[in-house]
């Protein structure tokens, strides 16, 4: 009987543990995106690659940003960019591959912004196609001459930020 009520504790306090693990889970899920609203009602959710870019003669290295944005009362309404150290030498548009999870790779135009450091990309489609998604990777020319970018993302927690996001745009999820 002892070893049955001892067996009953243990078991218990394993799924104490793991309910507390659960909810501590939870609440790290949004610990990788970084939230922010700007004096001009623009709203973002940022997240850092998991991957490095070498720049600077290979002496340096940084992670690109993907940020996903909303704006409240403003076409178009939603909005996403990559944000780079480097700069591309494309002017206007820029042709990137995209693979969400393992699938294939898709081509999109995205704009280039300001200084060739950032990359744009206007559209609710854009922000819906990652709902469903575990892992994105961005990959691009930086140059003719300069090869190719890669930008690799952990979307976990995606559904709970754009959900944040869309909250502060008084606006729905696309």
């Amino acid at each position: 009987m002892r070893l049955f009520v001892e067996v009953g504790h243990a078991s218990a306090m394993a799924l104490v543990l793991v309910s507390v693990c659960g909810i501590a889970r939870a609440d790290t899920v949004l610990d990788n995106w970084r939230f922010d609203t700007a004096e001009d009602g623009l709203v973002t959710a940022s997240l850092y690659a998991t991957n490095k870019l070498i720049t600077g003669g290979g002496a340096l290295s940084y992670s690109p940003i993907l940020t996903i944005g909303c704006r409240v009362d403003s076409e178009p309404r939603w909005t996403e960019w990559l944000q780079l150290n480097d700069t591309v030498s494309a002017s206007r548009k820029i042709t990137v591959s995209v693979t969400l999870d393992q699938g294939g790779k898709f081509d999109e135009s995205w704009s280039v912004g300001p200084r060739g450091r950032r990359l744009m990309r206007d559209g609710a489609d854009g922000i819906k196609r990652l709902g469903a998604a575990n892992r994105l990777q961005l990959s691009w020319r930086f140059g003719l001459l300069s090869g190719r970018g890669e930008a690799d993302f952990d979307l976990a927690g995606f559904d709970e930020a754009i959900s944040q996001v869309a909250g502060s745009c008084n606006t729905n999820v696309p």
